[in-house]
């Protein structure tokens, strides 16, 4: 299969459609996901998203929660436990790696380093083998020890893309407001896209 192949990592804070939104592009783009979710970013999918994962999978779920077009893509699941999963290795080529939503403790253990968690172990070999890593950090408001974290995590490689959609595209639904975020996802995993115009500028607004 062409596409890239991209470690998806969502974690328990809040903004699973902005996961959503962000699985849905990449498997519609044919791109392969590594898909882990920690123990709070599957009560995550279930409180705000509607997954019901004693009657369906994972794969079911996307299917109908964004249509046949997802199976262009291939979803892998890892237990974020299993710190031996082939993503968890340097020596398997990953094309990059986003946590989203980022909660502010996952942040932290990526900042220091830690590898309690798939997650965190995929997003430190991500850093170690230079390859894309975006943390979409939701909280509000940010102490000064979660600014701190994300100086280090951004002075360790990873990219800060805080869950802040715009609105210049007028945006009419929750989904438009999705997009722009998994639009922007994209953008920094150099990973085309439609799901957003560019800023036309001033000359172009005429």
């Amino acid at each position: 299969m062409s596409g890239k192949q991209i470690v998806v990592g969502i974690t328990g804070a809040s903004g699973a459609l902005y996961a959503g939104r962000l699985l849905r592009a990449l498997l519609i783009g044919g791109h392969q996901v590594h898909l882990v979710l920690s123990k709070y970013g599957r009560y995550l999918l279930v409180e705000e998203l509607g997954f019901r994962p004693d009657k369906e999978s994972l794969r079911a779920f996307i299917t109908r929660c964004y249509g046949e077009e997802t199976q262009a893509g291939e979803l892998h699941e890892y237990n974020a436990s299993d710190l031996a999963a082939p993503i968890a290795s340097g020596s398997v080529s990953i094309d990059g790696m986003v946590v989203v939503p980022c909660s502010v403790k996952t942040l932290s253990s990526i900042a220091r380093g830690a590898s309690a968690s798939l997650i965190e172990r995929a997003a430190d070999v991500s850093l170690k083998e230079r390859r894309p890593l975006v943390l979409v950090v939701r909280e509000t408001p940010l102490n000064l020890i979660q600014l701190r974290n994300m100086t280090a995590a951004a002075e360790a490689g990873a990219v800060i893309l805080p869950a802040m959609p715009a609105f210049y595209q007028k945006p009419q639904t929750f989904d438009d407001l999705g997009d722009f975020i998994a639009g922007r996802i994209c953008n920094m995993l150099r990973i085309e896209h439609q799901l957003f115009p560019p800023w036309p500028g001033p000359e172009g607004k005429k």
